[in-house]
């Protein structure tokens, strides 16, 4: 593997984050958004899975009394 040195390393660099597309205000905002949504989503679904657990578990231990 050939060496390089600092400053053929900086130019690689420089060259490289050229080449970043980086996204649009709408579309980071967009994808905020959509992270928020599928966040509420599962913390919904999680906290109905949980509910229903518990409540069987409430009844099996119900029968054992």
């Amino acid at each position: 593997m050939a060496k390089t040195t600092p400053l053929e390393f900086i130019r690689q660099v420089q060259t490289e984050t050229k080449k970043v597309v980086w996204p649009t205000r709408r579309e980071t905002i967009m994808t905020g958004v959509m992270v928020m949504v599928m966040t509420l989503m599962l913390g919904v679904f999680f906290f109905t899975i949980d509910s229903i657990f518990e409540a069987i578990v409430k009844l099996l231990l119900s029968f054992a009394k």
